[in-house]
This record gives C-alpha cells, sequence and structure tokens, in this order.
C-alpha cells in the first residue's frame, strides 16, 4: 500500500538495498534553483526515495536528502517550462511523489517545510484540477487511452489523498473508472511497449490508493489490468532485452517496468510476471538503465519496486509461444523463449484498437468530445517485425514526427501509402470507415495466420477495392507473405522491407540476403516475375518528448522495394527464411512449400475469394491449409476437408484450429 508504505509480507533485500541506493544517489547533485528548459518530471521520486528511506530505517542523511529535493521543488513557481506548465506531465509526477515523501516523512519534516509543501500542493492541485475541468473533451483531460490521462490524474489524486480534497480525487476516481471499462479487456495497448511501461505504472498506483484510501478493489474492473502483462510478456524480442516496436517506440531498450511487473504477480498471481521482474533485476537491468531513452526510466520506480514485491509469488517461465489480441489485431509467434528464436510480430486494427475506435466515434457523436488521442499511434496495419539469432532482420520505425506507411513493412499504392499519414496525429479526423482489420487468426498449434484487411485505409481516388496481406509464420520459424490488390484503374503495388543494414542481392537475382550482425534471413520473391527492385536508407527524425523542444532524436533505416507494373489486379507472393542456411521455398499449387530435415511445411492459401485450396492430395475448402511434419493438419476458416478423395472433417460454420486426420472420421 502506497501511504501506508506497507509492503506485503516477506523478505525483500534485493528491493530494500535498491530503493536506499537511490535514495543516496543524487546526494552529489545541486537541486536546481531555477526551472531548466527540461522535464523535471524526475524531482519527484528524488524526493520519494530518500523519504521512504527514512521512514524504513530513521537515518536522519535520508531525511535530508528529502528535504533537499522537496525544498527545490515546492520554491519552483511553475512545474513544466516548455509544455503546459503546471497542466501536464512534470506536474504529475511531482504532485505524487512529492505528496508521497510528505506523507511518509510526516512529523519528522521540518515545520516550515512542511508548510511549504502543503502549500505548493494545494497550489499545483488547483491548477490541474482546473485545467482537467475546463479542458473536458479535449487532451489528456479526457483522453482515456492515453498516459498523460494516467499520470495526471494519479497525481491529482495522490495529492488529493494526502491533503483530503475530495473534489480531486473524485474527479480522477471518475476518470479511472471511464479509462478502466475503455481499455481492451485483452490488455493491448496501442502506444506501444515503450509508452506501455511509462504509463500503465500510473495506473496501478491509482488503483493502489483508491483499494487502500476508499476500499475499492477496482483492479479487476474491464479485464485491461489482469491480461496487460501478457500483451507485454508476447511483445518481447528474444532475450527479452529488446521489445517490438509497434507504436511509438524510440529505441528497442525501453520497456521494462520491475515495479508493475511486481504488482501485476502479486494482484493476480501471475508467475511469469515475477519470473521476468527477477530476470530484469539479475541480468538486465543495467542494460535498461544504460540504453533506455525513456527518462526518468526504471530507477525511478525503486521505492514501487519494494512496495510491490511480494515474495509469495513463485516465478514460473514463460511457456506459450503463441498470442492473439484481437483489440489491436495483433498476432505474434516464436520458436522459442531462448534468445536466437525466431520472433515475429503482425498487426492491423483501426486507430488505437477496436474499442478506442468505436468508444470514440460515440463520445464524438453523443458528446461532441474528441478522446482518442493518437499521436503514439503509427500507420502500420499490415506491418510485422522479425527478429532471429539475436537480432532484427524486420525493423519498425520506431517513433517520428511525421508518421508514413512508406516508414514500414508495408505496401504502397502508385507509391502512396494511408490516407491522413505525413503528420503527428495520423488518425485525427478520419472518417469512421477508415478502419484496418484482422481476420482468419490463427496463434497455436506452432503455426500463426493472419489476414489484414487494408484498403479502406488508401486514398479514395486510388480507387484500392482490396488489398489484404495474410502473413503465416510456420513451425520452423519461416514466413509467407500473400499480397492481394485490386483497384479500379492499374495501379503500381510496392512490397516494402525495413531493415537496420542493406539487403543484398543474391546471385539469382530474384533473392535478398538480409543481415543484422551474425542473423541472416533470405527473402525469395515467388511472384510476380518482374519487379523494379531498388533499396535506399530512409531517415527518420522525432522529437520523443515536449517538454525538451529541442531534443532529436534521428536513425537510419534501409528500404527496400519490390514494385510491380501497373495493375489493377496484382499478386505478391514473398518468402522470408531466417537461418543461415540457402532458401529452400517453392512454389506449390495454391501456396508455398519449404524442405526442412523432417519434410517439407507446406502452406495452402486460398486464391482470391474461392476459398478452396488443392495441393498435395488434399482438398480443403478453407482459407488455408497448414501442414508441417509429425503435426497434424490445421485449417483456417474451413468448412470442408478432404483427402486423397476421402472426407475427413466437415463443419457447419467455419472453423479455425487443428484436424486431425489419423481415423478419417468424419466431424459434424
Amino acid at each position: 500500500m502506497l501511504l501506508s508504505a506497507t509492503p506485503p509480507a516477506g523478505p525483500r533485500p534485493g528491493q530494500e538495498r535498491r530503493l536506499l541506493d537511490e535514495a543516496a544517489r543524487h546526494r552529489a547533485l545541486t537541486p536546481p534553483a531555477r526551472h531548466p528548459r527540461e522535464s523535471i518530471t524526475w524531482l519527484g521520486p528524488a524526493a520519494a526515495h530518500p523519504a521512504l528511506a527514512y521512514r524504513i530505517t530513521g537515518d536522519p542523511a535520508h531525511l535530508a536528502e528529502a528535504e533537499r529535493w522537496i525544498g527545490a521543488a515546492v520554491r519552483l513557481p511553475h512545474w513544466g517550462r516548455a509544455h503546459l506548465p503546471d497542466h501536464d506531465l512534470d506536474a504529475g509526477w511531482l504532485l505524487h511523489g512529492l505528496a508521497l515523501a510528505g506523507h511518509w516523512l510526516g512529523g519528522a519534516l521540518s515545520p516550515d517545510l512542511t508548510d511549504l509543501l502543503r502549500h505548493k500542493l494545494l497550489v499545483q492541485g488547483r491548477r490541474m484540477y482546473e485545467f482537467a475541468v475546463e479542458t473536458e473533451g479535449r487532451w489528456w483531460s479526457s483522453s482515456y487511452w492515453q498516459n498523460h490521462n494516467w499520470i495526471c490524474h494519479a497525481g491529482l489524486a495522490t495529492a488529493g489523498y494526502v491533503l483530503g480534497r475530495e473534489k480531486w480525487t473524485e474527479r480522477a476516481k471518475s476518470n479511472l473508472g471511464r479509462a478502466l471499462d475503455a481499455l481492451p479487456a485483452d490488455g493491448s495497448h496501442a502506444e506501444g511497449v515503450t509508452y506501455w511501461r511509462y504509463g500503465v505504472p500510473w495506473l496501478a498506483a491509482h488503483l493502489d490508493l483508491l483499494e487502500e484510501c476508499e476500499g475499492l478493489d477496482w483492479w479487476g474492473r474491464g479485464g485491461f489490468m489482469e491480461h496487460t502483462f501478457g500483451f507485454r510478456l508476447h511483445q518481447s524480442a528474444p532475450g527479452f532485452a529488446e521489445q517490438a516496436g509497434h507504436g511509438d517506440c524510440h529505441d528497442r531498450r525501453s520497456g521494462h517496468s520491475v515495479a508493475l511487473y511486481r504488482k501485476l504477480a502479486a494482484r493476480f498471481g501471475i508467475g511469469e510476471a515475477q519470473w521476468l521482474a527477477d530476470l530484469v533485476d539479475r541480468e538486465l537491468r543495467d542494460g535498461e538503465i544504460e540504453l533506455s531513452g525513456v527518462r526518468p526510466g526504471i530507477r525511478a520506480e525503486a521505492y514501487l519496486e519494494y512496495l510491490w514485491h511480494d515474495p509469495a509469488v513463485v516465478p514460473v517461465a514463460p511457456q506459450d509461444t503463441h498470442a492473439h489480441f484481437p483489440d489491436l489485431g495483433l498476432l505474434t509467434s516464436r520458436t522459442g523463449w531462448d534468445g536466437a528464436a525466431t520472433f515475429v510480430s503482425f498487426k492491423a486494427s483501426p486507430g488505437g484498437g477496436h474499442q478506442a475506435w468505436e468508444a470514440s466515434a460515440r463520445h464524438r457523436a453523443e458528446q461532441g468530445w474528441e478522446t482518442l488521442n493518437c499521436g503514439h499511434h503509427h500507420p502500420d496495419s499490415g506491418s510485422f517485425v522479425l527478429a532471429s539469432q539475436g537480432a532484427f532482420l524486420a525493423v519498425d520505425e520506431g517513433y517520428s514526427n511525421r508518421k508514413r506507411a512508406a516508414h514500414h513493412n508495408l505496401l504502397l499504392v502508385d507509391g502512396q501509402g494511408f490516407a491522413g499519414e505525413d503528420r503527428y496525429h495520423v488518425y485525427e479526423d478520419l472518417p469512421y470507415a477508415r478502419q484496418a482489420r484482422m481476420r482468419d487468426a490463427l496463434a497455436g498449434g506452432g503455426w500463426l495466420h493472419g489476414t489484414a484487411e487494408l484498403a479502406a485505409m488508401y486514398p479514395d481516388e486510388l480507387g484500392v477495392r482490396r488489398l489484404d496481406r495474410t502473413l503465416v509464420c510456420t513451425p520452423s520459424g519461416r514466413l509467407v507473405l500473400l499480397d492481394e490488390g485490386q483497384a479500379d484503374t492499374p495501379r503500381t503495388w510496392t512490397f516494402l522491407l525495413q531493415t537496420d543494414a542493406p539487403t543484398t542481392a543474391a546471385e539469382d537475382g530474384r533473392d535478398r540476403l538480409i543481415e543484422a550482425g551474425d542473423a541472416r534471413a533470405v527473402l525469395r520473391r515467388l511472384a510476380p516475375d518482374a519487379v523494379r527492385i531498388t533499396s535506399e536508407p530512409t531517415r527518420i527524425e522525432a522529437n520523443p518528448t515536449a517538454s525538451t523542444p529541442e531534443l532529436s532524436i534521428t536513425r537510419t533505416q534501409h528500404t527496400l522495394r519490390l514494385t510491380t507494373a501497373a495493375l489493377d489486379r496484382a499478386r505478391l507472393l514473398t518468402t522470408i527464411e531466417p537461418g543461415a542456411g540457402p532458401a529452400t521455398a517453392r512454389a506449390v499449387p495454391h501456396g508455398v512449400a519449404f524442405d526442412t530435415p523432417d519434410g517439407p511445411e507446406t502452406v495452402l492459401l486460398s486464391p482470391g475469394e474461392h476459398e478452396r485450396v488443392e495441393a498435395c492430395g488434399w482438398a480443403a475448402d478453407a482459407a488455408a491449409l497448414l501442414l508441417a511434419p509429425g503435426r497434424e493438419p490445421y485449417v483456417v476458416a474451413a468448412r470442408r476437408l478432404a483427402r486423397d478423395g476421402h472426407l475427413v472433417r466437415e463443419w457447419t460454420e467455419p472453423y479455425t484450429g487443428p484436424a486431425p486426420v489419423a481415423d478419417r472420421a468424419v466431424t459434424r
């Protein structure tokens, strides 16, 4: 519990040592006498850590350190300088951290500083509250899916509970309820892992305060908090140090919140969350501190790690290698949990996910509110990332101020990407009908299959009637990509692959070699026969924080383009095979076969809208039939399956999953 500073029972020597180290870390620094140009979010934990350390140990050195940072923060006339002073993240962080610090110190804090702190919290809390009221229906005040909303309201709630300001806590509580009801029950988050680790801990802090101060248990409300660790886990790249880059992830090393892992493990008994927290503690923390671009970062959560760690939760290593998050249209697959495994993540959904898109449309129509802030969302439906052999082989742009489909592993039509792109808020003001979606999802039995419907995302003037991307990942980690397009008039269709290093042409001219350090893969083009191939660097620029306008990050990725002639119907069939060996992909009727040491992995995909495949003695009325050595067949959206002319299975409704054939019995 946060206010009482009471952790679960049990030994926590590692968490206490980390708390005490963090409490002393700033002793050599001089607190700012004037507000710097940069963000001051870090002043909140700079005060909270020594305050909690003093409460635990009684060491007067910690009391003196807490008073230094409290005194510096309360003497600043405004919290925040470059962006929305007093009304955004800086103020939210400081309201939370300083309110906790003052509460924990209690009567030990000098009387003069106690009065100053109380006055400053009252001033800043009133400013935050009034801004939230005045801006209701726009920006963070009602952006229920956005980290600014969670942080600012949690800060307001913390100060409100400490000071007894019921008006503040009631407003924050009302917002929290709306946010929990609006967030997807599958736990997915459209802003991406980096903003997940930055924002979701504040939902947890607010829930902790609500339970402690009002006796309300809202942890299960809406389902998001119970399931969101699964989203984070399955966005982990092999080795866990990095993560998939969907959404705004300005680097791949800003993904871990040990404090949040501990809290979710304790609250829901999630052994995998405890296991990942232990792994980060043991092996990955230093890398997160050194390489993460998120500030103030993982060290700022030491007080939460101490209070939220329940040693009674038994760590459990992750087992499930495939996952499906329907709201975000997100599918993930990996060949294992080791660092060398092959991992793919594939997504397609409306802006913010289905629930956010639907709910925000209702808010707009019924209340005139704009509640879906899409600043951290990307035009990336239909895109995928691929990692293997310890490196990323197909990458996401991560973060940019002018977001474009051309920065992702997507398709361009006549060289154009999505409608409304090339700006920061790429889904703002788009018509309700501009929605992508994932259909025919399968994530299990070693297989991943999904078809992203993308036609609605392209400008109307292109006349795109159909653009479906089907991605299949086989049990061995080989990818099949089938892109089928149709337009009113002939258009060029461009397949894009983004990589960290330039791809190179193989001797046959059809294959491209993808290399990242020692990792390797081969891209093979099976259709069409003739394309124009170009490769060039793409420069990505971004400023990931409005609180520091002069901050700029740039990176260069390399873009491979495979462009068809002008066609009114296009079919692009591409494979990617990770590994050092030569490509084995070969075209078979209705699909692709890969030669493996154990036998062929065969991916049969329905041609167009016919929903029927026939090859290798099989016939299926289905979107896909997936065959691998030693495994039962898998079907996607199937009604009928036959082998060697004999009926094996028949379904009254489209069925996706395993289709055992050993007894050749007919199942209806």
